[in-house]
């Protein structure tokens, strides 16, 4: 296997070489290990999913059980097992997943096609699956499917070096790959994956054939030789390096996006470069929640149009926000700009955790910005978190996330160390031959203070580069979000600060980072104070939805009024957003958060109390009201 293949510029930091052990991520990462990955596996088998690819592979009888797509969620379980095996042995699991392989490579066909729904009965099958092989690859997810297993297979590969779930998808992709390409059939999925997942086997084996079978999977969209466009709701309407605006479903998009950044980066193309540049420009600019959530529209689980950002109808997978946390990183990894970064933190703080219950057996699919009681927003035509979903994509795919979360917190490039992220814990580092310990203290994101102890194994020099959030920022760069589609109603009379062994520094922010760069000896101790304060928030005057609300912000977290908490309809409040409000640490509620404490003028004019938490905490204490925008009081 090949080391000599170009890639990023940047390049994260391994989350095997971080810990994470602060109160906020720690207790969701091993819920997340420790409950949701046996949890997804246990309702894997309990719906049949498993139990096609014994059926497909001949070891037990019977017809397919559920969706043609259902294979995808175990592979993404196993991927995220993959990463729980490389945080701490967990000899059980292991196990189980070597057992689940026996039962993939059972279910693979002789030439490598791995479809359990053909498979399993090629005459009856599901009339969206096509008569044939490859014959309905608008809806089939026959290649979004093998796209998470290549994923999957490439983690257990790297967790445990073992080669029998790598061989079953290198087979597969071999096969795919002489099927599809120039000179041979040229077709494209519906649903993206499969780019990113070939990707991933070109990065582990150095094989160009998969690099350029990725490339011919994104060139190919957008262009009719001879055969029908999907049109803009699989990205099929033009080809990528002429989009400029983000449309159709919003999974899809975060995957085609993040698919054309590694091209961009592993083939130096400077048009897909260009592209995705337009296209963060437009979501970043246009079509992004406050709380980093994509797809505005139920309807096809969509981007809306410029603009089109709904508070009660908003949609907002939970999968798109995973996505759009992929592509942002990815984004970073190409430019260092860390207003990608700032995408990310927002999305992985608010539109992504949202959907994943404290319980680690409760799920949101669906993430609105408000609820009114009545409207079911959720799949299944609920209003609450559900233990699971007929599609069960979200479910499935946060396991994918947090077990490696730690990999999003640090990055280096030649002799230069940035930090992403503000999680506590500690990371082992070698750049520039020298090996690198850090610890990082912090209570963030409750508290902007943040401490480095950084001890070096020798006397080196390199430069430090610790994001500034855009919250944290003075005017006129300080923003909820890196564009104008959102602006605070206050400006911020104090910034960061910055200290090198008790020694005040000056700040000076150059691509969103602000840089210590010194000769480091010894044991160094770095803090940086962020400023955390309560920040009232309008959206851009060509939001329609929008207009007359206001919002409340600290730091990289969203805020709702939930009727848990508040007497008074919170659908009715209005805020004069110059009132006092007061930020209190309560400790022994939704595991421990601040919450934001204020008046309001209630529907009959009187004021009352109210008493504002976390996006993210919502839906864990019954049915009601929740609202993110409040009524403004002009």
């Amino acid at each position: 296997m090949s080391d000599e293949i170009r890639d990023y510029p940047i390049t994260p930091v391994p989350f095997t070489s971080v810990t994470i052990q602060d109160k906020f991520w720690k207790p969701r990462i091993d819920t997340a290990v420790n409950v949701t990955i046996p949890y997804d596996f246990a309702k894997c088998e309990e719906t049949g999913r498993i139990d096609n690819f014994a059926k497909a592979g001949g070891l037990m009888e019977g017809p397919h059980k559920g969706i043609f797509y259902d294979d995808s969620d175990v592979f993404k379980v196993v991927e995220g097992a993959a990463y729980a095996l490389q945080i701490a042995q967990k000899q059980e699991l292991e196990s189980y997943v070597d057992n689940l392989i026996d039962k993939f490579a059972a279910a693979q066909e002789d030439d490598g096609y791995l479809y359990t729904a053909r498979t399993i009965d090629p005459v009856n099958i599901d009339e969206h699956c096509g008569p044939e092989r490859w014959s309905n690859l608008a809806v089939n997810h026959e290649l979004y499917n093998v796209g998470h297993m290549y994923e999957a297979a490439v983690a257990y590969y790297q967790a445990t070096g073992k080669r029998k779930f790598l061989d079953v998808a290198l087979k597969n992709a071999d096969l795919i790959d002489s099927v599809f390409g120039p000179g041979k059939r040229r077709d494209v999925p519906g649903h993206q994956e499969i780019e990113i997942g070939l990707l991933r086997l070109y990065r582990v084996t150095g094989e160009q054939r998969y690099l350029n079978l990725a490339k011919f999977f994104l060139d190919e969209r957008g262009r009719a030789n001879g055969r029908e466009l999907y049109g803009p709701n699989c990205q099929d309407h033009l080809p990528v390096i002429e989009q400029t605006e983000a449309v159709g479903h919003a999974v899809r998009a975060g995957y085609l996006y993040a698919g054309m950044t590694d091209i961009a980066a592993l083939t130096a193309d400077a048009a897909y470069a260009s592209a995705v540049t337009a296209l963060w420009d437009n979501v970043v600019g246009k079509k992004l929640a406050l709380t980093g959530g994509i797809g505005a529209r139920h309807e096809g689980e969509a981007f809306g149009d410029n603009y089109e950002l709904p508070n009660l109808t908003a949609y907002n997978e939970t999968c798109a926000a995973q996505a759009n946390i992929l592509w942002n990183h990815r984004l970073f990894l190409l430019s260092g700009d860390a207003r990608c970064i700032d995408i990310l933190e927002r999305a992985l703080y608010n539109g992504f955790l949202s959907g994943v219950g404290m319980d680690g057996t409760s799920f949101f699919y669906v993430n609105p910005l408000a609820c009114d009681g009545e409207y079911p927003f959720n799949r299944e035509r609920a209003m609450s978190r559900q233990p699971w979903y007929q599609t069960s994509c979200c479910p499935t795919n946060v396991v994918r996330l947090l077990p490696s979360l730690s990999g999003y917190i640090y990055a280096q490039r030649d002799l230069a160390l940035y930090v992403n992220l503000y999680v506590g814990g500690e990371a082992a580092i070698r750049l520039g031959g020298v090996d690198i310990g850090i610890t990082q203290t912090t209570d963030y994101p409750w508290d902007g203070e943040v401490e480095f102890d950084i001890a070096v194994s020798k006397p080196c020099d390199f430069a430090l580069k610790l994001r500034i959030p855009s919250f944290a920022q003075s005017f006129p760069y300080g923003k909820p979000l890196p564009s104008d589609l959102y602006r605070y109603l206050d400006e911020p009379a104090d910034g960061p600060r910055l200290s090198v062994d008790g020694e005040d520094i000056p700040v000076e922010i150059q691509a969103g980072y602000a840089t210590v760069y010194r000769v480091w000896e010894g044991s160094t101790r770095v803090r940086l104070s962020l400023p955390m304060r309560i920040r009232p928030v309008v959206a851009h005057p060509a939001v329609d939805e929008l207009k007359d609300k206001v919002a409340l912000k600290r730091g990289p977290l969203v805020y709702a009024l939930e009727a848990a908490d508040n007497d008074a309809p919170v659908l009715d409040l209005a805020l004069d957003e110059s009132r006092l409000l007061r930020a209190e640490r309560v400790p022994d509620l939704l595991g421990g958060i601040t919450t934001i404490q204020g008046d309001a003028l209630g529907p009959r004019g009187n004021t009352v109390r109210f008493t504002a938490i976390p996006y993210y905490a919502w839906g864990h204490r019954g049915d009601g009201q929740m609202t993110v925008w409040l009524n403004r009081l002009n």
